[in-house]
């Protein structure tokens, strides 16, 4: 059953640290993008991070760049965020995704080819 299961989300005060995991099956790990996504409440799914299957490329959203990590374990089919210096606005439900829709690096921001999703996980950052 093709399946991605995010995990590692929780609360955290403004300015530390959560690591979100995402386990995928063989097949979904194999395809040509994986990526993390985020909806706050009362806005639209954004584009957080992503990253191509050989690990050569990836993508961080203006806001994120600098704080946040993609990466990828081939031997354990897991895609990871690592989130620094949180803030309030990073509140929201984490998606993790992936797509062989569109084999370009230049592309692999577009949140509209992903279609294999997982359920999320919940962030929520204190002020």
């Amino acid at each position: 059953q093709e399946q991605l299961v995010e995990s590692g989300g929780g609360l955290v005060q403004a300015g530390g640290s959560l690591r979100l995991s995402c386990a995928a099956s063989e097949r979904i790990f194999r395809m040509y993008a994986m990526g993390w996504f985020r909806q706050a409440p009362g806005k639209e799914r954004e584009t957080v991070a992503a990253i191509t299957r050989s690990g050569l490329t990836k993508y961080y959203a203006d806001s994120v760049q600098g704080r946040f990590t993609i990466s990828r374990d081939s031997a354990k089919n897991t895609l990871y965020l690592q989130m620094n210096s949180l803030k309030p606005e990073d509140t929201a439900v984490y998606y993790c995704a992936a797509q062989q829709t569109v084999t370009s690096p230049t592309l692999i921001n577009l949140m509209t080819k992903y279609n294999y999703w997982g359920q999320g996980t919940q962030v929520t950052v204190s002020s």
